[in-house]
């Protein structure tokens, strides 16, 4: 892996270094994935619902209100 990081960052192509520089920043969490099968898939899910749900709101006026809601419709 990190003769193809080298190799990469040697090229002239600005995609490829950016992808290698992704790959290598993030190693852990890739490698995680393989070892565990574990992902933020979950979390990711459950933001992208609390969007909806505020975009469903038009705006989020009282904050305590707004944390009552979501914890019943999501606990």
């Amino acid at each position: 892996m990190e003769q193809w990081l080298e190799k990469t960052n040697k090229l002239d192509i600005k995609e490829f270094r950016t992808v290698a520089y992704t790959i290598k920043t993030k190693m852990e969490t890739i490698l995680n994935y393989f070892k565990n099968r574990s992902t933020n898939a979950n979390a990711e899910s459950f933001n992208a619902k609390i969007k909806l749900f505020r975009a469903n709101l038009r705006g989020v006026k009282e904050i305590p209100f707004f944390l009552f809601r979501l914890e019943k419709l999501f606990a």
